[in-house]
């Protein structure tokens, strides 16, 4: 058992998260004044002594995205000077992780400059869950534990869906995860073969395996506008797919995603709470959110204790 002190704290990307972590650990949320000052600068003060402490700072990348990161930097830095420890920067949903090669002539590896920051300003260890691109994790020169959503989503899809399933992924990088899915569910899996024709726009081509008269369950760590989930949901119904449903880790749900998913033949929408529901997702009766609460708790109590963690990375129903 560590000898110093566990506390979590939290900025405004999601709070709701946080405490239901400390009410799991049964242990307060950290006090701290995360405001901006009248023109906007971010404004930092720990309510506590931090001093020796084993810090948790959880932050998500919701929008206003550059706020929130901007908070994250802060808060590091506010701890650091406090003699905090150590630092973990909790990060449910790493944002700016789409940008993390470069696919054309003179754009920004933007994933790896987030790394940059977070490391530079004085977080020792990353906590995430899905990271768009698992070679994310050899950006950062500091330990990263990234989590799966298998534990939460699996369980759910059991319990909720048929035997007659298939796992879609939605383009050839998500192939993994789906074949994971499909091992355990003993479900069909298919591919959904795409070309993407401009940012947040994807035109569904082809479907790679047997959907007829199946109830495909399209499985991806992200909706954003929702364009291209919708696309693959037509495509997959005039297959022959009996409905579509799709288990998604972070609900970015930015623009006119709501309103196309009401207004889509996609029978729901299964999320994590990684990210905060807006007014209008919250009240979409398609969309369905499952806790990944216990699995940040469980994961923040070993890391605090030096346990291995890798047990959280087994199904257990």
């Amino acid at each position: 058992m560590a000898t110093y002190g566990l506390k979590i704290f939290a900025g405004n990307s999601n709070p709701e998260l946080a405490q239901r972590i400390c009410d799991l650990l049964e242990i307060p949320l950290g006090r701290a004044l995360v405001s901006t000052f009248s023109d906007g600068e971010i404004r930092v003060e720990i309510g506590e002594n931090v001093r020796g402490a084993d810090i948790f700072v959880v932050q998500s990348g919701a929008q206003p995205v550059n706020d929130h990161l901007m908070e994250l930097l802060v808060m590091i830095d506010a701890f650091k000077r406090a003699s905090a420890r150590r630092i973990t920067a909790v990060i449910p949903y790493y944002s700016y992780a789409r940008q993390d090669r470069k696919n054309k002539p003179r754009v920004p590896i933007t994933a790896r400059l987030v790394a940059d920051l977070i490391t530079r300003v004085g977080a020792q260890r990353i906590l995430t869950m899905d990271l768009h691109a698992g070679q994310i994790q050899g950006f950062f020169d500091i330990p990263v534990d990234n989590l799966y959503a298998s534990p939460i989503l699996l369980p759910y899809i059991r319990e909720h869906f048929d035997n007659e399933l298939v796992i879609v992924s939605p383009d050839a990088g998500g192939v993994p995860r789906a074949r994971a899915y499909a091992r355990r569910l003993k479900a069909g899996l298919a591919l959904i073969d795409k070309r993407r024709v401009n940012v947040n726009e994807a035109e569904a081509l082809n479907i790679i395996g047997e959907v007829n008269n199946k109830t495909a369950i399209v499985l991806d760590d992200m909706v954003d506008t929702a364009g291209t989930l919708l696309e693959a949901t037509k495509t997959l119904l005039e297959k022959g797919a009996k409905e579509v449903h799709a288990c998604v880790t972070h609900a970015v749900l930015s623009g006119p995603a709501v309103n196309r998913i009401e207004n889509s033949s996609l029978a729901s929408l299964v999320v994590t709470d990684s990210l905060p529901l807006g007014a209008q997702a919250a009240h979409c009766q398609n969309i369905k959110v499952v806790a990944s609460s216990r699995l940040f708790a469980e994961a923040i109590k070993n890391i605090h204790n030096e346990d291995s963690i890798s047990s959280l990375f087994e199904i257990q129903h």
